[in-house]
């Protein structure tokens, strides 16, 4: 009965594990980390299981209900990294210093302590040689630059994806590539309204100097993205990408000048881009 007791933590150790891990992971943790916390807790799961095994197994060779085969080797370790005194021999390590009637032990260091101790030490001299004496020292200053090149490689990648793209840092696009797939975009969704020469039908004339709501990059974006209700556009900011609209946005600007047939009349005012563009 009293080994059941003792070995009765274990399940109790194994459900708070699973639980305290599973929760942190599922409020924390990414995807990766959960996927690593698993990784351990199946591993210490394995371990729990074998060593319960191997004490079963220990014992019913043995016939030992005690656990002396294993008590044993582990006390003797757990002395000799304490090199604690027992109660039987305290006397003879007791100081004569007395302090309003407590006594004093003359207890060795734990050697676990020491070898914390020197281990300390022998580890500050290995980084202070491999970071102030070999390499550059400025080990703040690395990291520091590290993390700016990682932040410079995700804004590119995000830039490129369009996550970054808003009518604040739209610009202009002129190769070929964006183009075609802007007049793509645009043939498509925008020429029932604007004629695929850009001439204007229910919507206005893209190809003369006159703009209602504005005639720069970020003006054009602003509006495919928003629409015009009251004119009866639609937002197209749920249906083309961020990309999708400097691409049209850019194409709507090489019409100027076109000069196609049945334009419609000029609506708007004469737009004259200013320095900063807007």
């Amino acid at each position: 009965m009293k080994n059941k007791r003792k070995f009765s933590f274990i399940p109790t150790f194994w459900f708070l594990l699973i639980f305290s891990t599973t929760s942190f992971a599922g409020t924390e943790a990414s995807d990766a980390s959960y996927g690593s916390v698993l990784k351990v807790v199946v591993a210490i799961t394995a371990f729990l299981i074998a060593f319960v095994l191997w004490l079963v197994l220990v014992y019913s060779e043995n016939n030992d209900a005690k656990g002396e085969k294993v008590i044993t080797p582990f006390s003797k370790f757990i002395h000799a990294m304490t090199q604690s005194v027992s109660l039987q021999e305290e006397d003879d390590i007791m100081l004569d210093h007395d302090f309003d009637g407590i006594r004093e032990l003359d207890n060795k260091i734990p050697p676990w302590w020491t070898a914390l101790f020197y281990g300390g030490i022998i580890f500050a001299v290995i980084y202070m040689i491999d970071y102030h004496v070999i390499g550059d020292g400025n080990v703040q200053q690395s990291e520091y630059q590290q993390e700016v090149q990682a932040a410079a490689v995700r804004l590119e990648m995000l830039t490129k994806s369009g996550a970054m793209l808003t009518e604040e840092t739209v610009t202009l696009l002129t190769d070929i590539a964006s183009l075609t797939a802007g007049k793509t975009s645009f043939d498509k969704n925008c020429a029932a309204c604007h004629g695929f020469g850009g001439e204007g039908l229910v919507g206005p004339n893209f190809t003369d100097e006159y703009w209602i709501h504005g005639g720069s990059i970020k003006n054009i974006y602003h509006t495919i993205a928003e629409g015009v209700p009251a004119k009866g556009m639609i937002s197209w900011k749920s249906q083309l990408s961020p990309n999708q609209i400097q691409e049209v946005g850019s194409y709507i600007l090489t019409l100027k000048g076109t000069n196609p047939p049945n334009q419609k009349a000029a609506e708007g005012e004469k737009w004259v881009e200013s320095i900063d563009g807007v």
